[in-house]
């Protein structure tokens, strides 16, 4: 009998926690060197995306989105794609219409 309640105090099984990710630290308001990097950097960029920006110049989604629509409006970059989920810009090569 007492082989019989010893079997089922084993070891508890540990769950593992899953992957945890590294919180980044984005700014939400442009310094004067992200400023002028947005300008001189993303209009030589080929494929320019949200993702991308926020990657290359350490800011927000809503501010690297607001920042992309501004350079389109400007003529700096041409819209590919822009859907709900994904906008998809180009450099402006000339006069492609």
């Amino acid at each position: 009998m007492a082989a019989a309640m010893a079997g089922g105090k084993g070891k508890k099984k540990k769950w593992s926690k899953g992957k945890s990710r590294d919180k980044v630290d984005n700014k939400v308001l442009m310094s004067k060197e992200q400023f002028d990097r947005l300008h001189e950097e993303v209009p030589k960029m080929k494929l320019i995306t949200v993702s991308a920006v926020v990657e290359k110049l350490k800011i927000s989604g809503g501010l690297a989105r607001r920042a992309l629509r501004d350079l389109a409006d400007e003529g700096k970059i041409r819209p590919v794609c822009l859907s709900r989920a994904q906008q998809i810009y180009t450099r402006h090569v000339g006069d492609e219409e």
